[in-house]
């Protein structure tokens, strides 16, 4: 009976012995184990990422506003009649003319003969002035040898002044009416294309009434409004890209030539105007145009797609390639960022001209992680593919 309790005894230490071996052996991993680690951190240190770069070299940046803007003849008038009447005569539809042609002529019955009346008076106020002249020119000298008296040779004088007065009358009368009959006919003020009829041949129209358009359209110039917050950027003089794709018509480029000085209240902006040559007329008023103004422009300076830039809790940052003996490494830099337009940005501080930035695969990138290359841009080219015509970035 006590040999029998002796062994379970023994039995039990020999399995608390062995249950601490085992954990002793747990606390240390086998050779195999360690091994595994340290080739799965080697790997993860040579992993290859592939990515495209931007080799930065000095370039031209502009920062563009955008707005909208519409196309207006510089010279279109609506001309109206100065005299009440019948219109007779209206130049056709689409007739190019030369300025001072006759664009339209109303009767003219009435003011001819308003005209013939007028010039009939004035003949006999002439006739009366004349004569009342020559009878002062006669009764002066009797005056002066006191053979007529004071009063009589003022007579004289008063008879003379009054029928210059109404010689002076006769005369604006003949103006008037010239003017009258001048105002039948309207004559165009410039050279230009009748555009548009408001009356009609046989029409009875009064003073003032509208009766056609006349635009000429070898100049034009784009009207649009400016928001508020950029009227110290914007001045007469200021470069202009103005862009018609809706109409198939390549881009433009001007400058502002008027800039105005009031703010409107309704939409906050306040105008400009861009002039242009039409010679052609391919631009017609009520265009929609894109109208993109250079806020500014720097020139030499490093720039930089907008993706390639990442953000997080420390700052922005790039990746940039660095050349090392196990072939391109992934550096990852931190930067500070200037303005930025047509998804490009200026980088102020933290790169150099010369150094290659990683603009696609960055967001796969660790500081540390090998490059392959799939392709290189240089600045002006990677330019060339973020913007069409008048780039926000171009090499000087």
């Amino acid at each position: 009976m006590k040999t029998t309790m002796h062994i379970s005894g023994w039995t039990r230490l020999t399995l608390l012995a062995s249950l601490v071996l085992v954990g002793l052996n747990g606390c240390a991993p086998p050779d195999n184990v360690a091994s595994t680690s340290d080739n799965t951190a080697l790997a993860a240190a040579k992993r290859r990422v592939r990515v495209e770069l931007l080799e930065l070299r000095p370039a031209r940046f502009v920062d563009w506003i955008e707005v909208t803007g519409t196309v207006e003849a510089e010279h279109d008038a609506t001309l109206s009649a100065q005299a009440s009447g019948t219109v007779e005569y209206l130049a056709p539809l689409g007739s190019q003319v030369a300025a001072g042609a006759v664009l339209a002529r109303l009767d003219q019955t009435l003011a001819r003969a308003a005209l013939k009346q007028a010039e009939a008076q004035l003949a006999s106020a002439r006739a009366a002035y004349e004569l009342a002249l020559d009878n002062f020119r006669r009764q002066e000298p009797l005056f002066r040898d006191s053979i007529i008296s004071a009063l009589e040779f003022e007579n004289v004088r008063t008879q003379r002044d009054q029928a210059a007065a109404q010689l002076r009358l006769a005369e604006a009368a003949v103006e008037q009416a010239r003017k009258q009959l001048a105002h039948t006919v309207i004559q165009a003020p410039f050279a230009g294309t009748v555009e548009a009829h408001f009356v009609d041949v046989g029409e009875q129209i009064a003073m003032g009434q509208p009766v056609l358009r006349l635009v000429n359209l070898h100049r034009v110039k784009v009207r649009a409004g400016v928001p508020e917050r950029y009227a110290r950027d914007i001045r007469v003089g200021t470069p202009v890209a103005l862009h018609f794709q809706a109409y198939g018509l390549p881009a433009r480029q001007a400058t502002v030539s008027f800039v105005g000085n009031t703010i409107d209240p309704a939409n906050r902006t306040f105008p400009i105007e861009v002039h242009l040559d039409n010679p052609d007329g391919q631009l017609k008023p009520e265009m929609v145009v894109r109208v993109r103004l250079a806020r500014q422009v720097l020139d030499h300076v490093a720039v930089i797609p907008l993706p390639a830039v990442l953000r997080d809790e420390t700052g922005t940052s790039v990746f940039v390639a660095d050349t090392t003996a196990d072939g391109l490494v992934a550096r990852q830099r931190y930067i500070t960022l200037g303005p930025s337009a047509e998804g490009l940005v200026v980088v102020t501080q933290g790169l150099r001209f010369g150094e290659r930035v990683v603009v696609l695969g960055q967001n796969d990138l660790s500081d540390g992680d090998l490059l392959e290359v799939l392709q290189t841009y240089t600045t002006a080219a990677r330019a060339a593919d973020a913007t069409t015509s008048a780039p926000g970035i171009q090499t000087p």
